[in-house]
C-alpha cells in the first residue's frame, strides 16, 4: 500500500490491517506488547489483549492490583506494539491512558467465562507466590461463589 492509498485516519488504517491480520492467519492478532513506566521512569513491558477500538481509543483490561495498573495510575501514558509476523506488519501506538467507566468494566467482566472470573479473584497480580498457591486460592473462590454469580473484581478498562 502506498501513502496515497492509506486512509487519512490512522485508526481506520489500523482497523483495516487488524482485519487483514485475522484473514491472513495471524495467530492472536489482538495480542499487543504494552509498555509502562514505574515511578523512577524505568520501562516495563508485558503482553495484553486488545478488547476493542472505539472513538480512536484502544481498549484493554487489567486488574487494578497489578503492577501495570500502579504504573498507569502514577504515569498515565503507555506505548503499545502489535507485531504480526505472518503478514510482516507492526503498529506502534503511544498516548494517554484513561480508565473507562465502571459500567463498561462490569459488563466486560460479566462477559468473561466463569473460570476467568474466578481466576481474577484467585490471582495475586504481580506478586510472587509459592508453587500451588494459585490452585489453592482458585479452589477457595470456587467454593465461596458456588451456585451464584462471581462478582466483579478489580478489572479496569484503559
Amino acid at each position: 500500500m502506498s501513502f496515497e492509498q492509506a486512509p487519512e485516519d490512522p485508526v481506520e488504517l489500523f482497523r483495516r490491517w487488524f482485519d487483514e491480520a485475522g484473514e491472513q492467519g495471524v495467530v492472536q492478532p489482538e495480542a499487543l506488547a504494552l509498555a509502562t513506566a514505574d515511578e523512577a521512569g524505568r520501562p516495563c513491558v508485558r503482553y495484553v489483549l486488545l478488547k476493542g477500538v472505539e472513538d480512536g481509543a484502544f481498549h484493554f483490561y487489567t486488574n487494578l492490583e497489578s503492577r501495570k495498573a500502579a504504573h498507569l495510575e502514577r504515569r498515565p501514558f503507555a506505548a503499545m506494539v502489535f507485531y504480526w509476523r505472518e503478514n510482516e506488519r507492526q503498529v506502534r501506538i503511544e498516548g494517554l491512558v484513561e480508565r473507562l467507566d465502571d459500567e463498561t468494566a462490569d459488563a466486560y467482566f460479566a462477559s468473561r467465562p466463569r473460570g476467568s472470573q474466578l481466576g481474577a479473584w484467585a490471582s495475586l497480580q504481580s506478586r510472587t507466590r509459592p508453587p500451588g498457591a494459585l490452585e489453592t486460592r482458585l479452589a477457595e473462590f470456587e467454593k465461596k461463589f458456588e451456585g451464584r454469580p462471581v462478582p466483579h473484581h478489580h478489572a479496569v478498562c484503559t
